[in-house]
């Protein structure tokens, strides 16, 4: 079982001795523990970024646990209790990303309530922010968190991270594709490959409406199209050549390059409650060269490449609302 050291504060705690200091907190705030995972209470949480300093972070909310699990570069950094949607207001599943972001953020809905530290996943209302935890799903379909754990989380999130809302919780899977995607080549041709990515900067340094917008390309084996979304227009659409079973329902965030296997480097998400048995493999799928080609100038580290057999109704995806929900 996973361990994560932590702190349990009262009304007011301090760590004295090895030169640290832990700030002061309360119930209120949520509470830093050290716990095995399943044995947290509402307001609880977990919290290590010096597991993994660097890397593309992704969220996973996992309805069935009631808990909120952070990766960064592959590696889980936190675990927190979370309160999703009640009966008749249920948190929608599928894949998001991160839209805005708004530390004073108040709701236009529900009487003008704070949401302190939201990151927004869907227009309509949808957001991971700070809010009660009663223990069970409590809210009207957001995400809340403890109030410390959504500071922190605010912190390493960026316009574009994904989250993956789910029934079950599975961990990140390290994938390394021969090629920059949907296509192979030569091992000569990798510094070519390689170059493409050297003047993008990773979505962490964007606004939203920055002259590089954020990627999401969508395999859809229902309709046989690939779909490249920028922010919240689908710009390029493409045939999808695959091995004719299903995909799945997985998502894979472009990490950069993988200079030992000279080839791109992806973390690899499920969202179907798979887990640990889904098979990732992104040479399943393919396209024409000529959509190929044209898919390198939108690449970028920390794109999304989404697996559905969902078809691409516009109810489903749209690049500022939902990136595929199911």
């Amino acid at each position: 079982m996973t361990q994560d050291l932590g702190f349990r504060p009262g009304r007011r705690a301090f760590l004295a001795g090895a030169g640290g200091v832990l700030l002061a907190a309360s119930g209120a705030l949520g509470q830093h523990v050290f716990k095995e995972l399943h044995e947290l209470q509402p307001g609880e949480f977990t919290w290590h970024p010096e597991r993994q300093p660097r890397g593309p972070v992704a969220v996973i909310v996992s309805l069935d646990e009631q808990r909120v699990h952070v990766y960064r570069g592959g590696v889980r950094i936190a675990v927190s209790t979370c309160s999703t949607g009640k009966p008749g207001h249920e948190t929608p599943t599928g894949v998001f990303v991160v839209l805005q972001k708004d530390r004073d953020h108040r709701s236009s809905t529900y009487n003008n309530a704070p949401m302190p530290n939201t990151n927004r996943l869907t227009w309509d209302g949808i957001a991971l922010h700070a809010g009660n935890l009663p223990g069970y799903p409590a809210s009207h379909g957001c995400v809340r968190l403890p109030l410390r754990f959504s500071a922190l989380l605010f912190e390493v999130t960026h316009l574009g991270t994904p989250v993956i809302i789910a029934d079950s919780h599975s961990a990140p899977a390290e994938v390394v594709h021969p090629g920059l995607v949907l296509s192979g080549y030569a091992e000569a041709e990798f510094e070519e490959v390689l170059a493409t990515l050297e003047d993008r900067k990773h979505p962490s340094d964007w606004a939203l409406d920055d002259a590089h917008p954020i990627t999401s390309l969508i395999a859809s084996s229902y309709d046989a199209k690939l779909v490249v979304i920028e922010n919240d227009r689908a710009v390029a659409e493409g045939r999808l050549l695959w091995d004719g079973d299903p995909l799945g329902a997985h998502v894979y965030v472009l990490t950069g390059a993988h200079d030992g296997a000279r080839g791109m480097h992806w973390a690899a998400l499920s969202y179907d409650g798979a887990g640990a048995e889904a098979m990732h493999d992104l040479r399943r799928v393919r396209t024409e060269p000529e959509f190929a080609r044209d898919l390198k100038r939108h690449v970028h580290p920390g794109m999304l490449f989404v697996f559905t057999d969902l078809p691409l109704h516009p109810d489903r995806r749209s690049g500022r609302d939902f990136v595929i929900m199911s």
